[in-house]
């Protein structure tokens, strides 16, 4: 029954699904090439650490093929809050971006 429950699941993946694709899931997806669930979460960790680390530092990280991650300004603004109309003052602050790569926005289409 297990087998059948992944067989579905990577037939949603496949198949463009609902589903969400958990971080759980790349490590299983990772450990398909070899490596056992603990190397494989390890190397996800890593991965995820490395682009978080570069982001802080404000550098921008390019996997090509796939897409970048950057780091992005956004102005100070004045909002509204919707329940009274007053108006508030919203700080600038940075916001992580992620820009993909046209191999990756092609194979979406």
């Amino acid at each position: 029954m297990v087998m059948v429950a992944e067989q579905e699941k990577e037939n949603l993946i496949k198949k463009g699904g609902e589903e969400e694709v958990t971080k759980a899931d790349l490590v299983d997806k990772v450990a398909q090439i070899g490596l056992t669930k603990k190397k494989a979460a390890e190397a996800v960790e890593a991965m995820i650490s490395a682009i978080k680390d570069a982001l802080q530092s404000g550098d921008k990280v390019q996997l090509i093929g796939f897409g970048s991650f950057s780091v992005k300004e956004r102005a100070a603004r004045t909002g509204r809050n919707p329940q009274t109309g007053e108006a508030l003052d919203i700080p600038a602050k940075k916001v992580p971006v992620f820009k993909p790569g046209e191999t990756l926005r092609e194979s979406v289409k």
